[in-house]
């Protein structure tokens, strides 16, 4: 094989997706309510939908920036080092929340299962019971009985087969964006408009 069959099958490397900030000062990346620290402080609940709905719309495996435009240097304080920290903290912490409720979800689950499963046995149980006793309208009632049964068992068949699937893929961006590595710049964005920027790559 010659080298240009060796670099023609090699896997291009991914394009890097970048989220863009454009804010007027520091202060505006955090909730103002929160009276903690800036690296201990809960970020601003708009600018955390915007950075989380655009991270979850790229690719898990694609490598992802956060580029934060500042119109105003804040004085005596190293943005770059705060900004940075915050964000990791935050989505750290919102990693650990969303892992603890995947659990109570299977807990849950599985109580709900275990309940179902007998709640559906009794009632298929008193479902041919009723059928073979010869009651009047014993054949209505095991079949309302077998459906009543049944749909007991609809959320922990939600819970087990689609329930768990956009809770993990929200904690694995969580995950990703506790990592991000973190740009922040001073120059002005031209035509900016509102409070957030989205580029999709670099």
């Amino acid at each position: 094989m010659d080298t240009f069959s060796l670099l023609s099958s090699a896997p291009s490397p991914k394009v890097e997706k970048t989220i863009e900030v454009n804010l007027g000062d520091l202060e505006q990346f955090f909730n103002t309510m929160d009276p903690s620290p800036f690296h201990e402080k809960d970020l601003d609940h708009d600018l955390e939908e915007f950075i989380v709905s655009w991270a979850t719309e790229y690719s898990l495996h694609d490598p992802l920036r956060l580029v934060v435009y500042l119109q105003n240097r804040p004085p005596g304080t190293d943005a770059q080092s705060v900004i940075e920290r915050a964000v990791h903290n935050y989505f750290a912490y919102r990693a650990g929340l969303n892992q603890r409720e995947f659990k109570q979800l299977f807990r849950e689950g599985r109580l709900s299962l275990l309940i179902g499963l007998v709640f559906l046995t009794l009632c298929l149980s008193a479902g041919q019971m009723a059928n073979r006793l010869h009651i009047p309208g014993g054949t209505i009632v095991e079949t309302s009985l077998t459906i009543a049964g049944w749909v007991a068992m609809w959320h922990p068949m939600d819970v087990f087969l689609y329930g768990w699937w956009p809770l993990r893929r929200a904690g694995k961006v969580y995950c990703k964006l506790s990592a991000i590595p973190v740009e922040v710049r001073y120059s002005d964005v031209a035509g900016a408009r509102g409070k957030f920027l989205v580029h999709s790559d670099v």
